[in-house]
């Protein structure tokens, strides 16, 4: 029987162009294309869980303007139960500016919360039977600090898997990462939470030691087209990308946590979902856009059929110092 999810995270708008290179300080560059469509951390994670076969539920904030409409609408479209979307009658939807090199496919990307950094405690209150009655619950750092507090503690007392990703990235203290199910943060956020650079296969399975050191039972690390670190009971593992032509990195990471909470609440392993999540990154960077180019579970199950993800265990070096890792 598939568990409950539910997000508690964030929703804007994605405004994305598309440019023959990144602008330089001062610069104009004249863009190639332009696209408008729901996303937000939050919001493309659980569209992303939901395309992998999850029943999810997104708790989130938006305004009563177009911006929020366009949220309503697709929930509307895919069949998914928006009554845990909550109206502010005051502040806007939030958007997101995201600008793609169109030769390299990277992105950099410009946040603006608005309505979703409001949540109050007891919005967060009003929504508690539904956290309590899911088996796991994601969160990131795109809405405010102390509703993600609050959910945690709610979690915690209620035994609630947390799979929490530090993203996008802003100074927290170990309380956030504390008895946490699984902390999973991309390669430059696993850095700035360790004090380790993550440039080595090596130093990255260091920097996840580093984050169990700190409280958290299982760590995910993405690395992009370097693949994935997990650290789970007591072992490590490198698992390797697939080899994919890139057209949109934007939405990859939010497409893996989704797809992993997916596959987690179909009862599978850790290693059984960081597969089906590695697959579904690179399912979505062959799409434009975010939410739209999340991939299904036959599309994800299709690619692990066909080709090869290579784990690899890497073995635990003795007597790793804390301390000195963070000088």
């Amino acid at each position: 029987m598939t568990q409950k999810v539910t997000v508690v995270g964030s929703y804007v708008v994605d405004l994305m162009a598309r440019t023959p290179h990144m602008p330089e300080n001062g610069e104009t560059v004249k863009g190639i294309f332009f696209k408008m469509g729901p996303g937000g951390k939050g919001f493309n994670q659980c569209i992303a869980a939901h395309k992998a076969g999850a029943d999810v539920s997104l708790i989130t904030k938006i305004g009563k303007d177009p911006f929020g409409e366009m949220a309503l609408d697709m929930f509307n479209q895919l069949s998914i139960d928006s009554t845990s979307i909550i109206q502010s009658d005051t502040e806007q939807t939030g958007i997101a500016i995201i600008v793609v090199d169109q030769i390299s496919s990277q992105n950099q990307i410009v946040v603006v919360p608005n309505a979703c950094e409001t949540i109050t405690l007891d919005e967060i209150y009003c929504h508690e039977s539904l956290i309590t009655q899911s088996s796991f619950v994601i969160m990131q750092l795109e809405i405010n600090l102390d509703v993600i507090k609050e959910t945690i503690k709610i979690c915690s007392e209620n035994n609630i898997k947390i799979i929490f990703n530090p993203a996008p990235w802003q100074e927290i203290d170990d309380s956030f990462i504390n008895g946490i199910f699984l902390v999973c943060p991309n390669e430059v956020e696993a850095s700035l939470l360790t004090g380790i650079s993550t440039n080595s296969i090596e130093n990255a399975a260091k920097a996840a030691l580093i984050l169990h050191e700190k409280g958290a039972e299982n760590v995910i690390i993405t690395l992009g087209g370097r693949g994935v670190i997990l650290y789970e009971a007591g072992k490590l593992y490198h698992f390797s990308a697939h080899q994919v032509p890139i057209l949109d990195t934007t939405g990859a990471g939010d497409s893996f946590i989704g797809a992993l909470a997916a596959s987690l609440s179909r009862g599978n392993s850790l290693t059984e979902a960081v597969q089906f999540a590695n697959a579904a990154a690179a399912l979505s960077v062959q799409k434009l856009g975010t939410s739209i180019a999340m991939p299904d579970r036959q599309e994800i199950e299709d690619l692990i059929n066909r080709s090869t993800c290579i784990i690899k265990p890497i073995p635990i070096e003795k007597g790793i110092n804390y301390e000195e890792n963070n000088k």
